[in-house]
């Protein structure tokens, strides 16, 4: 009785091999074109242009485009960490969220910015324009007396359009 049971075990194996093999093959498929259709190898670069492959993102790279910023800055200057490991590590992360956003179709318009990359570009500002942030968290604004209340501004708080509209 068992030898019939390994038997008929071993005659459906195959089977189960060859429904998951074309399982994993049709969604390796499916990824594959759905990544080079959205252009995905264009997200490995530094390329602002990229940021716009999403037709949702073409009002704020026009936007930027044509602010001083866009002379100066390209996307990944604001919105990536500046160190290696932070910079692929928001690139993959925000590639995940943004996908599958966009296939969902389950985003806000106007696309609005989350409080992780709300970070990321508060700490860009303060990089990039370190003396002038360094001056306005430690003096009162109206006394110009040392602050001592450890309490700081968020760039963008003021200066939310200052790269493109939010």
């Amino acid at each position: 009785m068992q030898g019939t049971k390994s038997i008929e075990a071993t005659s459906r194996r195959p089977w189960a091999f060859v429904l998951a093999a074309l399982g994993c093959g049709s969604a390796l498929g499916l990824g594959s074109f759905a990544f080079h259709f959205a252009e995905g190898t264009s997200y490995f670069s530094s390329a602002s242009e990229s940021c716009a492959n999403c037709h949702i993102m073409r009002e704020q790279y026009d936007a930027w485009a044509k602010s001083s910023h866009g002379r100066f800055a390209v996307c990944n200057d604001c919105h990536s960490p500046h160190d290696v490991l932070g910079k692929w590590y928001c690139k993959t992360r925000n590639g995940y969220f943004h996908s599958v956003a966009f296939t969902t179709q389950r985003f806000d318009e106007p696309i609005m910015i989350g409080d992780y990359n709300r970070r990321v570009v508060e700490q860009n500002c303060r990089h990039c324009h370190a003396d002038f942030v360094h001056a306005i968290d430690t003096l009162t604004p109206r006394t110009g007396d040392r602050r001592d209340d450890g309490d700081r501004m968020e760039c963008i708080r003021c200066h939310a359009g200052v790269g493109h509209p939010l």
